[in-house]
């Protein structure tokens, strides 16, 4: 894909999920060269933030070559980690074991091993505890189940952990999960799929256009791929990559 991309193609089309489009952001990311995206992988979120069909490659293959052919690529903004890109959000916390045990764990296969996996960290929640440093220096402490970085405003195929973030607005959205029951965290999990679960107390926003965040025994994944652990530091660069997708405001049959 890079040398494609170094070679002067007129686009890098991705068809997978949001782990492949994080593989081919890294090629595009900073170049003229757009992206296509035809979602047809589990989670498809950077595909929903950007309103380009889900599991209707079709559909969406029509709408990146009109957009392509109408030189219609919407620009928006990526997160940085140190060389590597994200476009939906850095997870930190208890989503990211959720992932860690996951990924660990062979059998079953599919989402039901990650189900499990939920679970089984359920059964051994516990607050972590958090430095967090945003763009204005001030340093917080904290101690929380998540703390969530939405450059997209959701992750894991739908849910709106960073309800209100937009991928052009030069500025991260941060969701902090604060300490909590398992009897809490199940009773509001659901709400997550609505955003709604923002106007929780126990939940606290902010936004910023740099953060680090530090936590012991931690590791972050952005885009369901593992960054590395904590402490990590991401950046929103704004207008970092030219997506075939419709303009913003307009619907995807405009």
């Amino acid at each position: 894909a890079r040398a494609a991309v170094d070679g002067g193609t007129g686009a890098l089309i991705a068809v997978g999920g949001d782990g492949l489009v994080s593989l081919a952001l890294r090629a595009v990311a900073g170049t003229p060269t757009p992206l296509g995206v035809i979602a047809v992988g589990t989670g498809n979120d950077f595909a929903r933030a950007l309103g380009l069909p889900v599991r209707d490659p079709a559909a969406a293959g029509r709408l990146a070559a009109r957009a392509l052919k109408d030189d219609g690529a919407r620009a928006v903004d990526l997160g940085r980690v140190g060389d590597g890109w994200f476009g939906t959000v850095l997870a930190s916390g208890f989503d990211s074991r959720v992932n860690d045990r996951g990924n660990r764990t062979r059998l079953p296969v599919g989402r039901f091993r990650y189900d499990l996996a939920m679970i089984a960290e359920l059964a051994a929640l516990r607050p972590v505890p958090y430095r967090m440093t945003l763009d204005d220096g001030t340093e917080r402490e904290t101690e929380a189940i998540l703390i969530a970085v939405g450059n997209g405003s959701s992750y894991g195929g739908g849910m709106r952990i960073c309800a209100d973030a937009e991928l052009d607005d030069g500025l991260f959205d941060v969701t902090v999960v604060g300490a909590c029951s398992r009897t809490e965290l199940l009773r509001v999990f659901p709400t997550v799929y609505r955003g709604t679960h923002l106007r929780h107390p126990k939940v606290t926003t902010y936004r910023t256009a740099r953060i680090t965040l530090a936590a012991p025994g931690l590791t972050g994944y952005a885009d369901g791929e593992a960054l590395g652990p904590l402490p990590l530091t991401a950046e929103c660069v704004p207008a970092a990559v030219r997506v075939l997708a419709a303009r913003r405001g307009l619907s995807k049959g405009d």
